[in-house]
């Protein structure tokens, strides 16, 4: 007897966006479904297990899927995983807008010579066509932007993995390091240090004094309540702290210690992976104790890519001039080790250190500010302290999330010596070749001197989190020994009156025969002197007992003490 057969249907929904019927992979021995696929997309039918499914969905209304297309565009469950850059839209049925004018530097070099050169898109685009030069043994492509045919065009030059093209559109990813066939793929997170662009000076508040011809008479008491109760001009307008406009959730500011640095466009380190709560964003930026001395910390990620013909390729969303200046500085002189070694895994080395040496000033600045709080504590401390010591926390420990996992990323490329005998195989069904990417030992050995800067950081930051805590406690501690102390007065001066109440509402009772009122008025004071006495004694007994202990230790140690000097003396 015969096994039974089903029939399965498709719905041309089901299928991949952005993949056609024929171009999908599906084992079908009998042809049947080749058969229907070729038919025309109005001829498939709807399947009756899909009908269904909708139409049970509809019925159930009690638990909402939750929307997250405004935070991934371009993303539902299950899709296939990976960015294609030889389809269009990297094989999905559309890509997030990613498209602007990127700065390109290419940096070829030997041990002879060195040509940098700048391009934008379609010069890159032009550029990647042109066969390497065989004098070249190292090239350095540094992207400042990220736009889908600059990743599209490099990927398809490099055969870099659809893996590790994801990670580098969705900016979203952990500090990690994936070994590929062709190429090593890196991921970071660059934190620095900037200083805020000012807002220019709008003249709202001149506007409405000319408007107002009688402003002038009532006075500046009027505006300055009206200015109380419309807010900040920095609430009304949506910037931080009246320093810095916030679009779309960047600010403008440059690097630290570079004066004339140009303004650039910036993601605050509350913004960078803050979530959806905007309010709490603008707030945590709006009260920071780096807002108000006009510095920012910004954030950003940054994906490097080192192939196996020693190719190497940067993508900054932002910040590319911060380490390519210096990195070209150093390749331009031919005596040094970033330059005589030809190394693309030493220019890697060269990038994460300078990732890691901008997030320096960061950890030197927090310092300052800790410093100046920590004299405000021990000399006025008040609560409104707690909320910039939480505000330094919570920023610390986000720094600090994204500085500790660089020490595993240079553990795994010191461990990262031979070919890897995991093969992971590229998307295109080569799954032969090993990972021919490799870190050479001069580069492992300047990666240990990076993981020194890293733990630094972080054991730079874990002392101010709890130097911060220890603040904390110290607030709530020294406001209540305050109110202790002012209780502890209250309960002396209440013990004091208690019995000279109690003897004037004695005195002061409405009795017909009472002979104790015909007396003089030292007589009150004759009886109740005697009576508060006692009762004072009786009620501070603990607080006197203590008190008489403790001078009388006092006295004995300093007879002792002196004894024991004219003893010394003496000998």
């Amino acid at each position: 007897m015969g096994s039974p057969t089903r029939s399965v249907q498709f719905h041309r929904d089901d299928l991949e966006p952005g993949l056609s019927p024929a171009k999908t992979a599906i084992r079908d021995p009998t042809g049947a479904l080749e058969k229907r696929f070729s038919a025309e997309p109005e001829s498939v039918p709807i399947a009756p297990a899909l009908s269904r499914r909708t139409s049970r969905l509809a019925t159930t209304r009690t638990f909402r899927t939750v929307d997250a297309v405004h935070l991934r565009p371009s993303w539902h469950a299950g899709q296939e995983p990976g960015l294609d850059p030889s389809k269009p839209n990297g094989g999905r049925a559309q890509t997030p807008i990613l498209h602007e004018e990127c700065q390109i530097t290419v940096v070829d070099y030997s041990e002879e010579d060195i040509r940098v050169r700048d391009f934008d898109n379609a010069g890159l685009i032009d550029f990647l066509e042109e066969p390497q030069e065989d004098w070249i043994k190292c090239r350095w492509i540094n992207v400042n932007g990220l736009s889908w045919d600059v990743v599209q065009a490099l990927g398809n030059h490099k055969n870099l993995h659809k893996l590790a093209i994801e990670d580098l559109v969705n900016t979203n990813n952990r500090t990690k390091a994936d070994w590929y066939t062709e190429h090593m793929y890196i991921v970071m997170t660059l934190q620095k240090l900037v200083h805020l662009h000012d807002e220019e000076e709008s003249c709202s508040d001149s506007d409405e004094d000319t408007r107002d011809p009688k402003a002038g008479r009532r006075g500046g008491s009027l505006r300055f309540l009206r200015r109380a109760f419309r807010g900040s001009k920095s609430e009304r307008s949506g910037t931080v702290a009246g320093s810095h406009p916030t679009t779309n959730g960047f600010i403008k500011g440059h690097m630290e210690g570079v004066v004339s640095a140009p303004a650039q466009k910036l993601r605050t380190i509350q913004r960078y992976h803050g979530g959806p709560n905007q309010e709490r964003m603008a707030y945590m930026e709006r009260h920071s104790p780096l807002t108000k001395r006009k510095l920012a910390v910004s954030a950003e990620q940054v994906s490097i890519f080192l192939t196996s013909d020693n190719t190497v390729i940067a993508f900054f969303q932002n910040s590319a001039d911060d380490l390519e200046t210096p990195i070209l500085r150093r390749l331009s002189t031919p005596d040094t080790i970033l330059r005589r070694s030809c190394d693309g895994s030493m220019l890697v080395q060269a990038l994460i250190d300078g990732i890691v040496d901008l997030a320096i000033p960061v950890a030197t600045a927090y310092q300052d500010i800790i410093g100046e709080l920590e004299i405000n504590v021990l000399t006025e401390p008040t609560i409104t302290h707690t909320s910039n010591l939480y505000i330094l926390t919570s920023e610390m420990t986000k720094i600090r999330g994204f500085v500790s996992p660089v020490i595993n990323l240079i553990n795994a490329l010191r461990d990262h010596k031979h070919p890897t005998g995991n093969s992971q195989g590229s998307y295109r069904g080569d799954m032969k070749k090993d990972s021919s990417v490799t870190i050479s030992p001069m580069a492992q050995t300047y990666l240990g001197d990076v993981e020194d800067h890293i733990i630094l950081i972080t054991d730079s930051l874990d002392n101010m989190r709890r130097s911060c805590d220890n603040m904390i406690d110290l607030i709530f501690n020294t406001i209540s020994a305050y109110q202790n102390e002012s209780m502890k007065q209250l309960t002396v001066v209440t013990i004091i009156f208690l019995p000279l109440s109690f003897m004037t509402g004695y005195f002061g009772m409405n009795i017909t025969d009472f002979p104790s009122i015909h007396h003089k008025e030292s007589y009150f004071w004759i009886v109740a002197a005697p009576v508060g006495f006692a009762v004072i004694l009786f009620l501070m007994r603990d607080m006197l007992k203590w008190w008489l202990t403790r001078f009388i230790q006092k006295r004995g140690i300093s007879k002792h003490r002196k004894g024991r000097l004219l003893r010394d003396k003496n000998l």
